[in-house]
């Protein structure tokens, strides 16, 4: 087996372990901040929120440094530091007795939170741009595995277990991934870089880099938009179930409404990720930005259950395509050298949609309900496909001209 196909395998792998690892403590996050004490529900729902946000938001600063480390250092040292730090952050959470040092805890976390964007960038940086779609898809999969799992797996143990040794378990299993990436990838990207004698670029080379192609930054934007959207209703996806269904178990089937995104989301993401590398991915994205915008309506029109799961199964087959799209374009317009931290920008707009999109959705449901943030998320897809569409016209009107 090659280096390269090693690589992936290794990092499928792990991807999934952390993914899942990562996504663990959600269900039970607010009951962990309400076993601390005798709490209102007005406190532990701020906290929890608090709690949940924070992480992503140092991200949102952090993941352009880890970029640029990686670019220079190498990736690999950046997984071991990112995958170790996660391990240590979830290990002492579960030894917390005070919300405020679960705060921090997550603040830290935030800090060492770039392991999977570190490995979209190492193995995008050793894939050929002609088939990074299909690869990028491949290695997605196993994040989305691992998401899509964590939640169930992390319940059942805190069930189980308790909420201590729930994190205790996590930490491990992320020790494991992290040491399965010391002792099973090797990385010779460096090398390569140093025989085609090329330069460091400076973090002001970079920037221009973005900003003098368009394209680079509308994709960014549209990250962001996606991630928006799509955390927009996430928060709110239990209230939604609850009001369409009179059963007891609300988080139950909530779980279930969840996980058929996440079916679909593994089902399409490799196959979108190949006819991207055919046809050209920005094709892909605009038809997957439209996709999206037409199977989030009917989830807000839903009277029962059953609909609500089959248009979110829909839903997570036509968003499960954006991040390799975006990740190979990326690939293909960024030099070798730059890749890591232009990655980490684009990680850091991500971020940046998981804080905005479920303030926006709650406030939105405030004022007129949650349907109509179904509403609010189809449009944010028309206005990302309108932007693209207008970045992709501009780019070719420019190239014409300058013939």
């Amino acid at each position: 087996m090659s280096n390269e196909k090693r690589n992936l395998l290794i990092m499928w792998i792990c991807n999934f372990l952390v993914g899942a690892s990562t996504t663990m403590i959600m269900p039970f996050l607010s009951l962990y901040i309400e076993s601390f004490g005798n709490y209102n529900d007005e406190y532990v729902q701020r906290w929890a929120g608090f709690v949940f946000g924070v992480t992503f938001l140092v991200a949102f600063f952090i993941s352009p440094i880890w970029g640029r480390f990686g670019d220079r250092y190498g990736f690999k040292p950046i997984l071991l530091i990112t995958g170790y730090g996660i391990a240590v952050s979830i290990f002492f959470m579960g030894m917390m007795h005070h919300v405020l040092g679960l705060f921090i805890l997550r603040f830290m976390m935030g800090i060492v939170t770039g392991f999977i964007p570190t490995s979209i960038a190492l193995i995008s940086s050793q894939t050929p741009k002609e088939s990074a779609g299909k690869v990028l898809g491949t290695l997605q999969m196993g994040t989305v595995s691992g998401t899509l799992f964590g939640p169930l797996i992390g319940g059942a143990m805190a069930d189980s277990f308790g909420f201590k040794y729930t994190f205790i378990i996590t930490s491990i299993s992320i020790i494991i991934a992290t040491t399965g990436v010391l002792f099973g990838i090797v990385e010779n990207r460096k090398e390569k870089i140093a025989k085609q004698g090329k330069k460091e670029f400076s973090r002001k080379d970079v920037l221009k880099r973005i900003f003098n192609h368009r394209i680079l930054i509308t994709v960014m934007i549209i990250a962001l938009l996606i991630q928006v959207a799509n955390f927009s209703i996430q928060p709110l996806l239990a209230l939604y179930v609850s009001q369409l269904s009179s059963a007891g178990s609300v988080a139950l089937l909530a779980g279930m409404a969840f996980s058929a995104t996440g079916f679909g989301n593994l089902l399409m993401t490799r196959q979108w990720g190949k006819l991207g590398d055919k046809i050209g991915h920005e094709k892909v994205l605009m038809c997957l930005l439209i996709l999206a915008s037409i199977f989030i309506i009917p989830q807000a029109l839903a009277n029962q259950l059953w609909e609500l799961v089959i248009f979110r199964f829909l839903f997570g087959m036509a968003i499960g395509g954006m991040l390799p799209s975006i990740t190979a374009f990326i690939r293909r317009e960024a030099p070798l050298e730059m890749q890591g931290e232009v990655l980490g920008y684009n990680q850091s707009f991500r971020f940046l949609g998981n804080v905005i999109g479920p303030v926006l959705g709650g406030l939105i449901s405030g004022f007129s309900g949650i349907s109509s943030v179904f509403y609010v998320t189809s449009a944010l897809f028309l206005i990302a496909f309108g932007i693209l569409l207008y970045s992709i016209k501009h780019d070719q009107h420019q190239l014409k001209e300058g013939y």
